[in-house]
This record gives C-alpha cells, sequence and structure tokens, in this order.
C-alpha cells in the first residue's frame, strides 16, 4: 500500500470517528438522531475513501453498504443497534431491504442492459459500423472526431436518459479506442471523458432532458402556485444556446489536457457488414433498445425496463453466452450501488432534509441565496443522485424565494432559483459516482479518478459561473 493510501485510510477512519462519537450540538443541527449522526460520519468515510482511492472505489462502495447494515439498519449488529441518549433520540433505522436493494436499483438494470447490448454488438462489429456512419460527417481529424462524439452524445442526451445515452456510446466508442494509436493514451482519455460531459450537459438542453429539469418547471408551470407556463420551445430557446457554448469549451478543455498523439482517426472494419442470423438479431434489438429509449415518454415503458429487453432476447437467442456474462465490468455496477446507499441513508433518515433546513437561507443576502444555493446542489450532487438533490432542494427553495418576495426581482425573480438548481444538478460530474454516465465512463478503464475529478471541478466552477451570469443578468427577460 503506498504512502497516498495510507494516508487515506487513516483520514477516513479518524473522520468515521471522530464524526461518529462527537456530542451531537457539535453538528448546529436541531433534533440530530444518532442514526442521522452515523450516516453523516460513513459519509465523510466514504468520501475520502473515494477521493484518496485507499482501496479500489468499488470496494469502498461495497463497504460502506455493509458498514450501514450493520450500523444503521433494521438489521444493525447487537452492539452497534441505535439506542436513545440523554440528549439524541435513536432516530427512524433504514430498512436493510431497501440498503441491499441498491445492488439491484432500476439504474443498475440500465447499466447491465447497456453492458449487454455492447458486448453483442461487439460480437458483430455493429459498434464500428455505428461509430463509422454516426462520425462521418465530422471527418477523420482526430479533435474533429472528439467533437462529433461530444455532439451526438449531446444530441442523444436531450431527448433520451442520461444513462442510457452514456450505455449506447460506449459500446460506439469501443472501435474509435481501437482505431487510435496513442502511445500515453490522453487522446483516450479525453474520448472516453466526452460521453458523461456530453451526456450530463447535453440533457440541460430540453426539459425531458434530465430529471432536474423537470421539477424545475413542476414548480414553476404549477397553475395554483407560480404558474409561469414555461414551454417545451421556450426552455430550448434559452438552454440549447447554453449547452452549445458550454460543450465547445468542454472539447477545448479536453483536447487541452488529453491531446491526441495522431492527426487522423480512422475506423477500419475488416470484411463486409456481418448479414448473419445473430448479427440481424443485434441489429434489430439495438434499433428497438434505442427506438424504445428515445420513445419511453409515448409508450410508458421506463428506460431502465427497456435495458432489460436485450438482456432476455440476447441470452434466449444464445448470442450472448454464459462466458460473455464475465465481460460485464460488475465492479462499475458494485460502485454505483455504493452511491445509492448513501442516498437512501441520507433520505429514508430524514438527514438530508435536516442539513438543508438547517441553512438559514432566509437570513442570507438575496444574491448568495440564489448562488449558494446552486453551490449546494452541485456539491450534494457530486455524491448523491441529481434527482435526489434535485427533488429535496427546489420545494425547499421554492418556499424560501416565496418568503424573500419583491427583492428576488431584481436578480431574475424565483426563475433565479429554480432553474438554478436544476442546472447546477446537472453539471456535478467530478466523481465515477456522481452520475450514472461517469461510472459508465470509468468503466472503460481509461479514466483515472483525478482526470475526471481535475475535468469535473473545471466544468463545474465554468458551469455555474455561466448559469448564473445568465440567470442574474437576463432573468428576468428569458422566461
Amino acid at each position: 500500500m503506498t504512502n497516498k493510501k495510507t494516508i487515506g485510510l487513516v483520514l477516513s477512519t479518524i473522520a468515521l470517528l471522530v464524526l461518529w462519537l462527537l456530542p451531537s450540538t457539535a453538528f448546529g443541527i436541531n433534533d440530530l438522531s444518532v442514526v442521522e449522526q452515523r450516516v453523516i460520519a460513513i459519509f465523510a468515510f466514504a468520501a475520502i475513501m473515494w477521493i484518496t482511492e485507499a482501496i479500489p472505489i468499488w470496494a469502498t462502495s461495497v463497504l460502506i453498504i455493509v458498514i450501514m447494515l450493520l450500523s444503521v439498519s433494521t438489521s444493525s449488529i447487537w452492539f452497534l443497534t441505535p439506542t436513545d441518549t440523554a440528549t439524541q433520540t435513536a432516530g427512524e433505522l433504514i430498512k436493510y431491504k431497501d440498503l441491499m436493494a441498491t445492488f439491484a436499483d432500476p439504474i443498475i438494470m440500465l447499466f447491465l442492459g447497456g453492458f449487454v447490448l455492447a458486448i453483442a454488438a461487439k460480437k458483430c462489429d455493429l459498434d464500428a459500423n455505428l461509430a463509422r456512419v454516426l462520425l462521418k460527417p465530422f471527418g477523420t481529424k482526430s479533435h474533429f472526431v472528439l467533437l462529433g462524439f461530444i455532439v451526438i452524445t449531446a444530441l442523444f442526451s436531450m431527448f433520451m436518459s442520461n444513462t442510457a445515452t452514456a450505455a449506447m456510446m460506449v459500446t460506439i466508442l469501443a472501435p474509435i479506442l481501437k482505431a487510435t494509436d496513442d502511445c500515453n493514451g490522453s487522446g483516450k482519455v479525453g474520448l472516453a471523458l466526452a460521453i458523461p460531459i456530453a451526456a450530463n450537459i447535453g440533457g440541460i438542453g430540453t426539459p425531458v432532458g434530465t430529471p432536474p429539469n423537470a421539477i424545475a418547471l413542476k414548480y414553476l408551470n404549477d397553475p395554483e402556485g407560480l404558474n409561469m407556463n414555461i414551454g417545451f420551445g421556450e426552455w430550448m430557446m434559452v438552454m440549447v444556446p447554453f449547452v452549445i457554448i458550454l460543450l465547445l469549451i468542454s472539447w477545448f478543455l479536453l483536447l487541452k489536457l488529453f491531446p491526441f498523439n495522431e492527426k487522423n482517426i480512422v475506423i477500419k472494419i475488416e470484411g463486409e457488414m456481418r448479414k448473419d442470423k445473430d448479427a440481424i438479431i443485434v441489429y434489430v434489438v439495438f434499433a428497438v433498445t434505442v427506438l424504445l429509449w428515445m420513445l419511453d415518454k409515448v409508450t410508458g415503458v421506463n428506460a431502465n425496463v427497456v435495458a432489460l429487453i436485450p438482456v432476455a432476447v440476447l441470452t434466449m437467442t444464445g448470442i450472448i453466452k454464459k462466458n460473455d456474462l464475465k465481460e460485464i465490468p460488475w465492479d462499475v455496477l458494485w460502485l454505483v450501488a455504493g452511491g445509492f446507499a448513501l442516498g437512501v441513508g441520507m433520505d429514508k433518515t430524514g438527514l438530508a432534509e435536516h442539513l438543508v433546513k438547517a441553512i438559514p437561507f432566509e437570513t442570507w443576502p438575496t444574491m448568495v441565496t440564489i448562488i449558494g444555493s446552486g453551490v449546494l446542489c452541485l456539491l450534494m450532487s457530486t455524491f448523491i443522485s441529481n434527482t435526489a438533490t434535485a427533488a429535496l432542494l427546489v420545494p425547499i427553495l421554492a418556499a424560501v424565494g416565496a418568503g424573500i418576495g419583491t427583492s428576488l426581482d431584481a436578480f431574475g425573480g424565483i426563475t433565479s432559483l429554480l432553474v438554478g438548481i436544476a442546472l447546477c444538478a446537472s453539471l456535478a460530474m467530478a466523481l465515477p459516482i456522481s452520475t450514472p454516465p461517469n461510472a459508465l465512463a470509468h468503466s472503460t478503464g481509461l479514466v483515472k479518478q483525478s482526470d475526471m475529478a481535475k475535468v469535473g471541478v473545471i466544468i463545474g466552477v465554468i458551469g455555474i459561473i455561466m448559469t448564473y451570469s445568465m440567470l442574474l443578468l437576463i432573468g428576468k427577460y428569458i422566461f
């Protein structure tokens, strides 16, 4: 074990013990329960372990689920079972089934379907054919291939699940990587990172692109509330230019941080396109799956459910065999499960709501409230689901905005508060656990956590500056 890993392990253990044993009054949160305090301690432990990579990050995820099961669940070990103290209530324990269910969360199923589809596509060269067709308009220059990859990912992400888009693009990435001969692999890292960056940013472009957008619009368009009646087209008129600018900045950033050694990327496919029975089945399944992902609002079939269709069909037809299942990156599924478990812990115990309510937004200056809420959203979304973060913050800030009243008008009104939360939730992409697309990019084996953190932090900072420059300067005119 290296010195860095040893230090990370020691620091995370100290943080766990100190936060676990501190008097509850030290946290400044009213009515903090024993269970909530333990979740805070476990959260800090997990964050330090993930950041320092003291052990493999997927192993950290498994470890924190086990710690939570033994200490804050309905199946806690007897000597760790939380009890009332003189100053604290024990708090509500988390159902152990809810924690264990994170290993089979619907998003995990979407990952599984995406991975199976990618394995099948690779077996019949569909991935290479798709990459060649979709990227043809962008030529063969390396930097334009990267731009094409970003544009295609962002476009799909505007109209279908970010995770489904990323799963599809990981499939298309494989033959592009095979066509590059980078000695140091830096260009490959940029291509892999383009997936989560473009998927997360692209989702901002439409009201259906990502759940935080829909959550913010629910409150803004509520006929019995703000009744702003912001339409699909109005949102796109504002957000698509925002997305284009941020994507171009991201493209420039990736080229600077991860330059290509070769000037051209030419995708070569040996032999003719396969037309045997297995290949045709894969082509049809891939097309139907992507179509159903895009039309989930029309069909009513959730994207996570759609992802299991290729698993069923491809295993039934024998295209995916028992040995093929060994190629699925199970470590990524376990990694994501750990992030979900922390989210369950913060939600089910009431800790997340307590933490947000402990922040005295109403006493802050108006501009600080607007920007501060966005920064808080970005930080929370780095570690827990962006949807959960938005679902928690938007109603609270809608109430805060109503309390602030007319002083918000000079800064774009309540739109600046709620739209800011939606955008900041999508800008959190500094860790593999931040969003499913990040985890998928990490599954390629090309992206170090430090590379993801470096790019994620820079884009997050730039994105926040762009977000609040737009909302504070012209917020009152844009909707």
